[in-house]
Protein backbone atom coordinates (compact mmCIF):
# COMPACT_ATOMS: atom_id res chain seq x y z
CA UNK A 1 0.00 0.00 0.00
CA UNK A 2 1.80 3.54 -1.08
CA UNK A 3 2.35 5.71 2.03
CA UNK A 4 0.79 9.25 1.57
CA UNK A 5 2.62 12.33 3.11
CA UNK A 6 0.92 15.62 3.92
CA UNK A 7 1.98 18.76 3.44
CA UNK A 8 -0.90 21.18 5.01
CA UNK A 9 0.38 24.65 4.11
CA UNK A 10 0.75 25.67 -0.17
CA UNK A 11 2.86 28.28 0.04
CA UNK A 12 6.10 28.88 -0.45
CA UNK A 13 8.01 26.18 1.47
CA UNK A 14 5.09 23.49 1.00
CA UNK A 15 5.26 23.86 -2.58
CA UNK A 16 9.19 23.60 -2.43
CA UNK A 17 8.85 20.05 -0.42
CA UNK A 18 5.60 18.67 -2.68
CA UNK A 19 7.99 19.50 -5.52
CA UNK A 20 11.03 17.68 -4.69
CA UNK A 21 9.61 14.88 -2.56
CA UNK A 22 7.06 14.18 -5.56
CA UNK A 23 10.03 14.74 -8.10
CA UNK A 24 12.52 11.97 -6.37
CA UNK A 25 11.83 8.53 -6.90
CA UNK A 26 10.79 7.63 -3.21
CA UNK A 27 7.80 5.10 -2.50
CA UNK A 28 5.57 7.55 -0.71
CA UNK A 29 2.23 10.07 -2.31
CA UNK A 30 2.91 13.33 -1.62
CA UNK A 31 -0.49 15.91 -1.18
CA UNK A 32 -1.13 19.51 -0.55
CA UNK A 33 -3.84 20.52 1.91
CA UNK A 34 -5.14 23.67 1.80
CA UNK A 35 -8.44 25.89 1.26
CA UNK A 36 -8.95 24.79 -2.32
CA UNK A 37 -8.46 21.41 -4.07
CA UNK A 38 -6.04 22.07 -7.65
CA UNK A 39 -5.27 19.46 -10.50
CA UNK A 40 -2.62 22.13 -11.44
CA UNK A 41 1.35 20.74 -11.25
CA UNK A 42 3.28 22.27 -9.08
CA UNK A 43 6.51 24.09 -11.28
CA UNK A 44 9.34 24.74 -9.17
CA UNK A 45 11.90 27.05 -10.39
CA UNK A 46 15.33 25.32 -8.75
CA UNK A 47 18.13 28.06 -7.98
CA UNK A 48 20.59 26.22 -10.90
CA UNK A 49 17.50 27.45 -13.15
CA UNK A 50 15.70 23.76 -13.77
CA UNK A 51 12.34 23.45 -13.40
CA UNK A 52 10.80 20.59 -11.79
CA UNK A 53 7.17 19.94 -12.95
CA UNK A 54 5.03 17.23 -11.11
CA UNK A 55 1.14 16.60 -10.40
CA UNK A 56 0.75 16.70 -6.46
CA UNK A 57 -2.66 16.26 -5.79
CA UNK A 58 -3.97 19.84 -3.64
CA UNK A 59 -6.68 19.03 -1.42
CA UNK A 60 -8.94 20.14 1.11
CA UNK A 61 -8.78 18.82 4.78
CA UNK A 62 -12.37 16.59 4.20
CA UNK A 63 -10.37 14.34 0.86
CA UNK A 64 -7.20 13.83 3.17
CA UNK A 65 -6.49 10.40 3.65
CA UNK A 66 -7.34 8.69 7.35
CA UNK A 67 -4.04 7.50 8.14
CA UNK A 68 -1.03 9.50 6.92
CA UNK A 69 2.31 8.51 7.12
CA UNK A 70 3.56 11.35 7.86
CA UNK A 71 2.21 15.87 8.00
CA UNK A 72 4.21 18.82 7.13
CA UNK A 73 2.71 21.72 8.72
CA UNK A 74 4.30 24.82 6.73
CA UNK A 75 1.48 27.14 7.34
CA UNK A 76 2.60 30.78 8.82
CA UNK A 77 3.25 30.32 12.90
CA UNK A 78 -0.15 32.24 13.35
CA UNK A 79 -2.29 30.41 11.10
CA UNK A 80 -0.76 26.51 12.33
CA UNK A 81 -2.96 26.14 15.47
CA UNK A 82 -6.23 26.75 13.50
CA UNK A 83 -4.89 25.08 10.50
CA UNK A 84 -4.00 21.91 12.55
CA UNK A 85 -7.30 21.89 14.63
CA UNK A 86 -9.09 21.67 11.50
CA UNK A 87 -6.81 18.79 9.60
CA UNK A 88 -7.08 17.42 12.69
CA UNK A 89 -11.19 16.53 12.44
CA UNK A 90 -10.00 14.12 9.54
CA UNK A 91 -6.89 12.28 10.23
CA UNK A 92 -5.42 10.02 12.75
CA UNK A 93 -4.05 12.30 15.67
CA UNK A 94 -1.12 9.55 16.22
CA UNK A 95 0.53 10.83 12.91
CA UNK A 96 3.72 12.21 12.66
CA UNK A 97 3.91 15.83 12.76
CA UNK A 98 6.98 18.04 11.73
CA UNK A 99 6.08 21.96 12.19
CA UNK A 100 8.12 24.03 9.83
CA UNK A 101 7.33 27.42 11.30
CA UNK A 102 9.54 30.72 11.72
CA UNK A 103 10.14 32.12 15.27
CA UNK A 104 9.39 30.07 18.00
CA UNK A 105 5.76 30.33 19.76
CA UNK A 106 3.85 27.67 18.46
CA UNK A 107 6.55 24.90 18.98
CA UNK A 108 5.98 24.32 22.48
CA UNK A 109 1.94 24.73 22.75
CA UNK A 110 1.90 22.39 19.66
CA UNK A 111 4.43 19.86 21.31
CA UNK A 112 2.22 19.15 24.07
CA UNK A 113 -1.11 18.84 22.36
CA UNK A 114 -0.96 16.51 19.40
CA UNK A 115 -0.74 13.26 20.46
CA UNK A 116 1.68 11.79 17.88
CA UNK A 117 5.03 12.67 18.07
CA UNK A 118 6.07 16.21 16.98
CA UNK A 119 9.36 16.90 15.66
CA UNK A 120 10.24 20.71 14.61
CA UNK A 121 12.27 21.57 11.36
CA UNK A 122 14.67 24.90 11.09
CA UNK A 123 15.68 25.80 7.56
CA UNK A 124 17.72 28.26 5.79
CA UNK A 125 16.49 27.32 2.20
CA UNK A 126 14.64 30.46 0.47
CA UNK A 127 12.02 29.96 -1.46
CA UNK A 128 8.54 32.67 -3.08
CA UNK A 129 5.95 31.68 -4.66
CA UNK A 130 4.95 32.57 -8.12
CA UNK A 131 2.13 32.49 -9.31
CA UNK A 132 -1.32 29.85 -8.10
CA UNK A 133 1.13 27.01 -8.61
CA UNK A 134 4.73 27.61 -8.85
CA UNK A 135 7.58 28.62 -7.08
CA UNK A 136 11.27 29.55 -7.07
CA UNK A 137 13.56 27.93 -4.77
CA UNK A 138 16.01 30.98 -4.57
CA UNK A 139 18.82 29.75 -2.57
CA UNK A 140 19.70 26.32 -1.24
CA UNK A 141 20.23 26.22 2.40
CA UNK A 142 20.60 24.00 5.80
CA UNK A 143 17.27 21.51 7.61
CA UNK A 144 17.70 20.32 10.94
CA UNK A 145 15.30 18.25 11.90
CA UNK A 146 14.47 16.72 16.01
CA UNK A 147 12.29 16.69 18.96
CA UNK A 148 12.19 19.64 21.19
CA UNK A 149 13.67 17.50 24.00
CA UNK A 150 15.34 15.34 21.77
CA UNK A 151 13.01 12.42 21.81
CA UNK A 152 11.91 10.30 18.11
CA UNK A 153 15.54 10.44 16.96
CA UNK A 154 14.76 7.35 14.74
CA UNK A 155 12.26 9.17 13.29
CA UNK A 156 13.79 12.57 13.02
CA UNK A 157 16.98 10.41 11.15
CA UNK A 158 14.29 8.85 8.61
CA UNK A 159 12.63 12.14 7.74
CA UNK A 160 16.06 13.73 7.39
CA UNK A 161 17.31 10.84 5.05
CA UNK A 162 14.11 11.06 2.99
CA UNK A 163 14.63 14.84 2.47
CA UNK A 164 18.56 14.05 1.64
CA UNK A 165 17.02 12.02 -1.23
CA UNK A 166 14.82 14.41 -2.49
CA UNK A 167 17.53 17.14 -2.93
CA UNK A 168 17.21 18.84 0.29
CA UNK A 169 20.21 18.78 2.40
CA UNK A 170 19.04 17.97 5.59
CA UNK A 171 19.96 16.27 9.50
CA UNK A 172 18.54 15.08 12.35
CA UNK A 173 19.38 16.31 15.49
CA UNK A 174 18.85 16.87 19.35
CA UNK A 175 19.13 20.03 20.23
CA UNK A 176 16.64 22.05 18.08
CA UNK A 177 15.41 24.35 20.94
CA UNK A 178 18.85 25.81 20.28
CA UNK A 179 18.77 25.70 16.67
CA UNK A 180 15.23 27.38 16.83
CA UNK A 181 16.91 30.30 18.82
CA UNK A 182 19.95 30.64 16.32
CA UNK A 183 16.61 31.20 13.21
CA UNK A 184 15.23 33.49 14.94
CA UNK A 185 18.31 35.34 15.11
CA UNK A 186 18.71 34.90 11.72
CA UNK A 187 15.18 36.14 10.98
CA UNK A 188 14.93 38.63 13.10
CA UNK A 189 18.23 40.30 11.25
CA UNK A 190 16.62 39.96 8.24
CA UNK A 191 12.78 39.82 7.92
CA UNK A 192 11.75 42.77 9.55
CA UNK A 193 14.48 45.17 7.55
CA UNK A 194 13.09 43.32 3.92
CA UNK A 195 10.04 43.55 4.26
CA UNK A 196 9.90 47.40 5.71
CA UNK A 197 12.43 48.59 2.75
CA UNK A 198 10.69 45.88 -0.11
CA UNK A 199 14.49 44.68 -0.57
CA UNK A 200 15.52 41.21 -1.51
CA UNK A 201 17.91 39.42 0.92
CA UNK A 202 21.34 40.17 -0.56
CA UNK A 203 20.53 43.84 -0.67
CA UNK A 204 21.46 43.86 2.78
CA UNK A 205 24.81 43.25 2.25
CA UNK A 206 24.37 47.38 1.38
CA UNK A 207 24.30 50.83 2.92
CA UNK A 208 22.82 51.48 4.98
CA UNK A 209 21.08 48.74 5.29
CA UNK A 210 24.71 46.71 6.41
CA UNK A 211 25.35 49.14 9.35
CA UNK A 212 21.75 48.34 10.80
CA UNK A 213 21.99 44.90 10.48
CA UNK A 214 25.44 45.10 12.42
CA UNK A 215 23.67 46.92 15.42
CA UNK A 216 20.80 44.08 15.39
CA UNK A 217 22.99 41.41 15.64
CA UNK A 218 24.48 43.01 18.65
CA UNK A 219 21.51 43.14 20.73
CA UNK A 220 20.91 39.94 19.29
CA UNK A 221 24.23 38.08 21.12
CA UNK A 222 23.03 40.17 24.01
CA UNK A 223 20.05 38.51 24.22
CA UNK A 224 21.55 35.06 23.57
CA UNK A 225 23.62 34.77 25.91
CA UNK A 226 21.16 35.91 28.91
CA UNK A 227 18.85 32.87 27.46
CA UNK A 228 22.00 30.65 27.60
CA UNK A 229 21.35 30.08 23.98
CA UNK A 230 25.27 28.54 23.11
CA UNK A 231 26.86 31.14 19.91
CA UNK A 232 27.45 29.01 16.03
CA UNK A 233 30.61 27.81 16.00
CA UNK A 234 31.26 30.73 13.59
CA UNK A 235 29.44 33.02 15.52
CA UNK A 236 26.46 35.15 15.52
CA UNK A 237 27.53 37.68 12.91
CA UNK A 238 28.80 34.97 10.37
CA UNK A 239 26.10 32.74 10.67
CA UNK A 240 23.86 35.96 9.84
CA UNK A 241 25.65 36.90 7.20
CA UNK A 242 26.47 33.33 5.74
CA UNK A 243 22.36 32.97 5.29
CA UNK A 244 21.93 36.36 3.67
CA UNK A 245 24.67 35.01 1.41
CA UNK A 246 22.93 31.85 0.75
CA UNK A 247 19.90 33.77 0.02
CA UNK A 248 20.87 36.93 -1.72
CA UNK A 249 18.04 36.52 -4.80
CA UNK A 250 14.71 35.64 -1.99
CA UNK A 251 12.35 37.46 -1.13
CA UNK A 252 12.13 36.55 2.78
CA UNK A 253 8.86 35.28 4.12
CA UNK A 254 7.60 38.65 6.16
CA UNK A 255 8.45 40.80 2.66
CA UNK A 256 5.93 37.49 0.22
CA UNK A 257 3.28 38.46 2.97
CA UNK A 258 3.52 42.62 2.87
CA UNK A 259 3.53 42.37 -0.74
CA UNK A 260 0.53 39.65 -0.86
CA UNK A 261 -1.28 41.32 1.94
CA UNK A 262 -1.32 39.20 4.14
CA UNK A 263 -0.53 39.38 7.94
CA UNK A 264 3.59 39.03 8.86
CA UNK A 265 5.19 36.75 11.39
CA UNK A 266 6.31 40.31 13.35
CA UNK A 267 4.92 38.46 16.48
CA UNK A 268 6.83 34.83 16.30
CA UNK A 269 9.81 36.14 15.26
CA UNK A 270 10.52 39.38 16.96
CA UNK A 271 7.56 38.96 20.51
CA UNK A 272 10.18 36.30 22.23
CA UNK A 273 13.38 37.99 21.60
CA UNK A 274 11.54 40.94 23.08
CA UNK A 275 10.33 39.12 25.98
CA UNK A 276 13.61 37.30 26.80
CA UNK A 277 15.25 41.11 26.66
CA UNK A 278 12.80 42.39 29.24
CA UNK A 279 13.34 39.22 31.56
CA UNK A 280 16.90 40.05 31.60
CA UNK A 281 16.54 43.61 31.60
CA UNK A 282 18.58 44.00 28.40
CA UNK A 283 17.98 47.40 26.50
CA UNK A 284 17.54 46.84 22.95
CA UNK A 285 16.69 49.95 21.21
CA UNK A 286 16.66 48.13 17.54
CA UNK A 287 14.78 45.42 18.39
CA UNK A 288 12.01 47.70 19.56
CA UNK A 289 12.69 49.60 16.07
CA UNK A 290 12.22 46.57 14.32
CA UNK A 291 8.86 45.74 16.13
CA UNK A 292 7.19 49.30 15.72
CA UNK A 293 8.09 49.62 11.96
CA UNK A 294 7.80 45.94 11.00
CA UNK A 295 4.33 45.72 8.75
Amino acid sequence: MTETTLILGPGALGRLLAAYLAYSDQQCTVALVGRQASSRPICLVTPEGETLSRLVPRITAEEAPRQPALMHLTTKAYAAEQALTELAEHIDPATPLVLWQNGFRVQEPLTRRWQGPVLCATTTEGAYTQGEAGAVHAGRGHTFIGHLDGAYPDLADSIAKMLGKAGLFAESCTDIRQRLWHKLAVNAAINPLVARYRIRNGQLRDRPFRLIVTGIIDELSLVMEAESIAPPEQGWAAMVWKVIEGTANNRASMLQDVLAGRPTERDAILGPLREAARRHDIVAPRLDALWDNSP
